[in-house]
């Protein structure tokens, strides 16, 4: 039997910050942005992602990817029957980064 993976990365990005705005960082565990209440990552969030990780692209994948399996379990354990799909969890979390790939097959 396989160990149950550790945690995956701290959602504290993006860091940029100002006094008085909350950061677009994700409140846990409905993941929800902190400052505008947007599903996490909101189009802020990602804007400052893509400026933060603008010279390390794989960077930001794996960090999103290690963040949409915190989400995946966070958001299941708090309504497991009727959360997202994991094609629409990569959609929202990995599939928007530097490496564009929808899970979603256009025919």
């Amino acid at each position: 039997m396989l160990p149950f993976p550790s945690t995956g990365p701290t959602p504290d990005r993006p860091r940029y910050r100002t006094e008085t705005v909350p950061p677009h960082t994700p409140l846990r565990p409905v993941w929800a942005c902190r400052s505008c209440g947007n599903p996490w990552p909101c189009p802020d969030a990602r804007l400052l992602l893509r400026v933060e990780y603008e010279n390390n692209p794989p960077g930001l994948s794996i960090y999103l990817a290690g963040l949409m399996f915190e989400a995946m379990r966070d958001l299941y354990h708090l309504n497991p029957h009727d959360g997202l799909s994991p094609p629409e969890m990569f959609e929202r979390f990995v599939a928007w980064g530097p490496f564009r790939r929808s899970s979603v097959r256009k025919l």
